[in-house]
């Protein structure tokens, strides 16, 4: 099952970011693309293709980085490795990250803004833990969800990654209640067992509708919640 079926109170909703309460926003590439063709005369395909490899070719390489320094030290270093491959100088790589940067790219899963105006209307807290670079802020504002969440944990900065369960435990820890007390959400399923053996409720999120008995509806979180209260005897 996707779902748990036990009675708690639950204090807290947790959220994965990626795929979870944001989506990648391919008209960014493309309009990343126009940008940087038009700039630097460059084919706007020949571009497009770079920066999906590019962005490829770099994933995971930040699962290390610690500090906002050392992201910063990341990204000059993308922005030049990406002028590199496009046949341009280090300066204009960098400009090129630093005109679309990281959060440019990402956009609110539908209803997700919806969904947490609504979970902050019961009084619910609301975090969000990424396996992500160190500053996950700024992709929060970008996406206009930060103003609902009240716990951002990158795992870079906390030197854990999902699923190790102490990343779970230090969520839980930081909203100000017990495992037991909250909801997670992740689009991975691995990451939703190990909420569950640190005594989480969890539920698996499929933005595509693909997995049998997962969420594929944002707004569909409130049902699992009214169910959960009235599991346990709670108003909804």
């Amino acid at each position: 099952m996707t779902r748990d079926k036990v009675t708690r109170r639950i204090r807290a909703v947790l959220f994965d970011r990626d795929d979870t309460l944001s989506v990648t926003d391919p008209a960014v590439y493309q309009a990343a693309a126009d940008w940087v063709a038009g700039r630097f005369g460059l084919d706007a395909g020949l571009v497009h293709r770079a920066l999906l490899r590019q962005w490829h070719e770099a994933f995971g390489n930040w699962w290390a980085l610690r500090t906002l320094e050392d992201e910063r030290v990341f990204w000059r270093r993308y922005g030049r490795e990406l002028g590199g491959a496009l046949g341009l100088s280090d300066v204009q790589g960098e400009a090129i990250v630093a005109q679309f940067p990281y959060q440019a790219f990402m956009k609110a899963a539908p209803g997700a803004r919806e969904l947490l105006r609504t979970l902050r209307s019961r009084g619910l807290k609301i975090g969000v833990l990424s396996n992500t670079l160190p500053d996950i802020w700024p992709t929060l504002h970008a996406t206009a969800l930060g103003e609902y969440v009240d716990v951002a944990l990158s795992s870079c900065a906390l030197g854990i990654h999902k699923p190790d369960p102490a990343a779970f435990e230090l969520a839980a820890q930081a909203l100000g209640v017990g495992a037991d007390a909250v909801l997670f959400l992740d689009d991975k399923q691995e990451n939703v067992d190990a909420a569950r053996q640190v005594g989480m409720t969890a539920a698996l999120v499929d933005l595509e509708g693909r997995a049998p008995g997962a969420i594929s509806d944002l707004g569909d979180v409130v049902a699992l919640l009214d169910g959960l209260e009235a599991a346990a005897g709670e108003p909804g």
